[in-house]
């Protein structure tokens, strides 16, 4: 069996994260190291010039972390959990050997280079577990006291304070990195929670999904259950009356209309349940919504001069951006037919369009009483009407076809005298070709 990849850690890293904390890690680095060349260049009176072999040395560190850190930055792939603990090892161990040989080549009792320790400790506490965390910490002490003893050799005195002092030292060691294990280890134990938290949560959501697909399956076969056994009774009683009864020619001619209007009523609802399950892929196209607006209010007028209602249409001339025509004339359509027979008679019904930001808004207006708040949330569902005759689809069919242009269609206005449906389309900017204007 393979190892584990390093997106399945016990410790719930993923590779993104691990190459954020390792990169966090290299700059980090990187700068102490920096900040101490310096302080030790801009300090040459307490801690002396630094010599050649230590610039060599910190250069070479700095340079082996800025190439570790161009080197994570370009991993896209996973590795193994052993591989990850390995450039931790590694890179603790190169910095332990990395403080230890420039406090010995500044030969001072008081060598600043020992705080480089701090981090070979810290980033052993996100990746060790505690026993190697404590060896690390072990042997940063160790160094500590080690330093003393070949500075003892080499001057042959030292002031009895430094021993505490490393003591005490190795003390912040021992506390830091216990310290940052235990929020590390505290963390991570949250994050699986919240994981596992997750996960629960979008099982429950798949579920409840699930759950809702076969409710609304159930109602829309409810509904057209019930939509189609009314025309088909109505064509089955007919057909019986005219053949079986003792009816004169005119009465079984009446019944024979009554079932070619029921079957026109059953064939419209087919062909509007088809449009609603299955629409057809958008043509897009660039052109002028000016002309799709007054090409529908010219099919609009004689609905509305039966209802005796007027129709107006607002628009600028130059109104374009990317739409379906056929489309976008079937929900305008729609939604003016709805104005109209909603509205009151000699009231005015107002097709406008205009450019809203980064959108096209095109807003179908009529006075008339506002939609009952209970009939709200009921009004784009299919099979939902409270016109007589009505099939319910119209309004779900001109939302679907809107939303497959990449727009939208909502009730933005529903007050005690005016009710306004807006359609949103996006609006997108031709590219012309070199040399028109």
């Amino acid at each position: 069996m393979s190892p584990p990849s390093i997106m399945g850690q016990e410790n719930g890293t993923s590779l993104v994260a691990w190459k954020r904390q390792e990169s966090t890690f290299c700059i980090v680095h990187l700068v102490v190291l920096a900040i101490l060349l310096l302080v030790h260049t801009l300090f040459e009176t307490h801690f002396g010039l630094p010599s050649r072999p230590l610039i060599g040395i910190l250069v070479g560190a700095f340079v082996i972390r800025a190439t570790q850190l161009v080197w994570q930055q370009g991993i896209t792939h996973d590795f193994t959990n052993r591989t990850s603990l390995l450039v931790t090892g590694v890179s603790v161990l190169l910095n332990l050997v990395l403080a230890f040989a420039a406090a010995v080549l500044t030969d001072r009792s008081d060598a600043q280079y020992f705080v480089l320790l701090v981090m070979p400790i810290v980033e052993a506490a996100f990746r060790f577990r505690l026993l190697a965390i404590l060896a690390v910490i072990a042997v940063a002490a160790i160094l500590n006291f080690l330093w003393i003893a070949v500075y003892l050799h080499r001057h042959g005195s030292m002031r009895p304070n430094e021993y505490f002092e490393a003591g005490s030292i190795s003390m912040i060691y021992a506390f830091v990195g216990i310290l940052v294990w235990m929020l590390v280890t505290q963390l991570r134990r949250i994050q699986a929670e919240l994981a596992e938290n997750l996960l629960t949560l979008r099982r429950t959501q798949d579920k409840l999904l699930r759950e809702e697909k076969l409710a609304a399956v159930g109602r829309l076969s409810s509904a057209i259950a019930h939509e189609i056994r009314n025309p088909v009774a109505m064509i089955s009683s007919s057909l019986a009356t005219a053949i079986r009864g003792r009816l004169a020619p005119e009465e079984r001619g009446r019944m024979f209309e009554i079932a070619a209007i029921q079957a026109g009523r059953l064939e419209k609802l087919t062909n509007d349940f088809l449009a609603y399950a299955k629409p057809r892929s958008p043509a897009m196209t660039y052109d002028n919504v000016s002309d799709i607006l007054a090409y529908v209010a010219e099919l609009s007028k004689a609905h509305a001069a039966e209802r005796n209602v007027k129709l107006n249409v607002v628009s600028p001339q130059d109104l374009y951006c990317e739409f379906d025509p056929t489309l976008l004339q079937q929900a305008l359509l729609n939604l003016l037919m709805n104005a109209i027979d909603a509205s009151p008679p000699e009231s005015t019904v107002v097709l406008s369009g205009k450019n809203s930001g980064d959108v096209v808004a095109i807003e179908v207006e009529n006075s008339g009483s506002c939609i009952a708040p209970e009939v709200l949330a009921q009004i784009f569902e299919p099979f939902f009407t409270t016109k007589p005759g009505g099939t319910g689809l119209g309004l779900a069919i001109a939302r679907n076809t809107v939303r497959s242009q990449g727009g939208e269609l909502t009730l933005s206005q529903n007050g005690p005298t005016v009710v306004k449906f807006t359609l949103t389309l996006p609006m997108r900017v031709k590219v012309l070709a070199k040399g028109t204007s």
